[in-house]
């Protein structure tokens, strides 16, 4: 048998970092074991699943490159299917009617509590076949009485309940539809999973779906029961949290290389190793080696994580990911030099690719002011002299390389007897409009040169105005 898991989101909002990593842990074990990773789309709950949402976790799964090579199958598509075996659970005598009233079944539960019970439904249908007519009733899976369930779970070991703690929950409702509980074993066991990695929030119903698997003769898959991830207040990741919606770290100017390598160590660890491609990931990860208990997302870590990517990946494949951010903050990159020539330049200086996009738009788009604190500080009459002198040199240039656009500046200094930053940080503020950017020898080689002089001459003329007012 072909090893399966799956990633079965539901879609009432975006793809989450909690949701990600469960599907990127999937995703390795299948591929690390040459077998299938299915994505499906659990969307019975009619109501709050919208198309929107569906996009949102296609978006996510496709930006980190988490591709499926089952699905993608939707449960609303199933529910013929899922009726079957509600029909073969009755007709084999483990699912039964219940008429029972909400109020009925919460009136059970107010007994038990009195009485320091567990509280659960007390199978009153159970054995009664004296159906009234004209009255709702849901379908009930017929739970074991006695005995117990064992999950011998890949992360958190052993687990066993006894099924006098697990009521019959039900698996059809008033108006037909299935329950979670009843589409997620049919879908497991119809598509051949061996394999469900989950969050652990599933755990409490594992024993249930393990009694239907076994009530229908189905093979039991393996679970993986992953911990919950924890904001750096120690509670539940949240959007209180800041960003949790993957699509939003894009946003943020996260590489999605970045996101993965940070979430694979978001509950599993390989020694004191911190960076891994993709291929170690697939090489390395192994379910038993995830954590038991949660882990504490750490946006500083992310974001060191992500300057490593920028520094360390090819810059044309870094360029791709910042012509999205260029766009997105409208800065046409038409004209002007290669992105990747701004990754080179720019990588060791940022967290994140929306903050090179913003940083870089002197390369693509004039400015009509400067900096005003920069400008204040570094555009003096003192710095009329030195940037005229050093428009004289750099208009003189035959070569616009960073080697002789250095000398140009050096040059100026000397003749004048200034020091380089009496003449590079006027000429940095004119060329970008800003007080800081790459080495200035190579930010002028990648402007064209009669834009650098053009900018020298608006700088000037701001040098020359607040003479006047002065």
């Amino acid at each position: 048998m072909t090893l399966t898991t799956r990633f079965a989101p539901s879609p009432t909002g975006y793809l989450h970092v909690g949701g990600a990593r469960t599907a990127l842990y999937s995703w390795l074990y299948a591929k690390k074991n040459g077998g299938d990773f299915i994505l499906r789309i659990e969307d019975t709950d009619l109501e709050r699943s919208t198309q929107e949402s569906v996009d949102a976790i296609m978006d996510g799964m496709n930006w980190l490159k988490l591709d499926w090579t089952k699905g993608p199958y939707f449960q609303t598509e199933r529910f013929d299917r899922y009726k079957e075996v509600i029909a073969q659970l009755i007709e084999s005598g483990n699912a039964y009617r219940c008429y029972c009233t909400p109020e009925e079944v919460e009136a059970m539960r107010e007994a038990a509590r009195e009485k320091g019970e567990k509280e659960k439904y007390n199978g009153m249908w159970r054995e009664r076949t004296d159906w009234p007519e004209d009255k709702p009733y849901v379908i009930r899976f017929k739970n074991p009485l006695d005995g117990e369930v064992v999950i011998k779970d890949l992360v958190k070991g052993e687990i066993v309940i006894a099924n006098q703690e697990l009521d019959d929950l039900i698996i059809a409702r008033s108006d037909g539809s299935p329950t979670y509980n009843l589409t997620v074993v049919v879908d497991d066991w119809d598509m051949g999973v061996t394999h469900v990695v989950r969050g652990d929030d599933h755990v409490n119903n594992t024993p249930r779906q393990i009694n239907i698997l076994n009530a229908l003769g189905a093979t039991l898959p393996e679970y993986a029961h992953i911990p919950m991830i924890l904001g750096d207040d120690g509670k539940r990741l949240s959007k209180r949290h800041g960003a949790v919606s993957v699509m939003q770290y894009r946003d943020e100017g996260y590489l999605p290389e970045a996101l993965l390598n940070y979430l694979v160590r978001l509950g599993w660890s390989h020694g004191d190793q911190e960076i891994f491609s993709i291929d170690e990931m697939i090489e390395l990860f192994d379910l038993t080696g995830c954590n038991r208990a949660p882990s504490a997302f750490n946006t500083d870590k992310l974001i060191w994580v992500n300057q490593h990517y920028m520094k360390t990946m090819d810059p044309e494949y870094v360029a791709e990911h910042l012509a999205w951010h260029m766009a997105d903050q409208g800065i046409t990159t038409d004209n002007g030099p290669a992105l990747a020539e701004i990754v080179k330049v720019q990588a060791d200086r940022v967290k994140t690719l929306k903050e090179m996009a913003q940083i870089s738009s002197y390369f693509y788009q004039d400015f009509t002011e400067f900096d005003a604190t920069a400008a204040k500080k570094h555009l003096r009459p003192v710095a009329a002299e030195p940037l005229t002198l050093v428009k004289e040199k750099l208009a003189a240039l035959e070569n616009w390389v960073a080697a002789d656009i250095h000398a140009a500046i050096n040059g100026t200094a000397e003749e004048l007897g200034l020091g380089m930053g009496k003449v590079g940080m006027p000429l940095r503020v004119a060329a970008t409009g800003a007080g800081n950017s790459p080495s200035l020898d190579i930010t002028l080689e990648l402007l064209p040169k009669e834009k650098v002089l053009a900018r020298i001459d608006m700088a000037l003329a701001v040098i020359a105005e607040r003479v006047a007012n002065s």
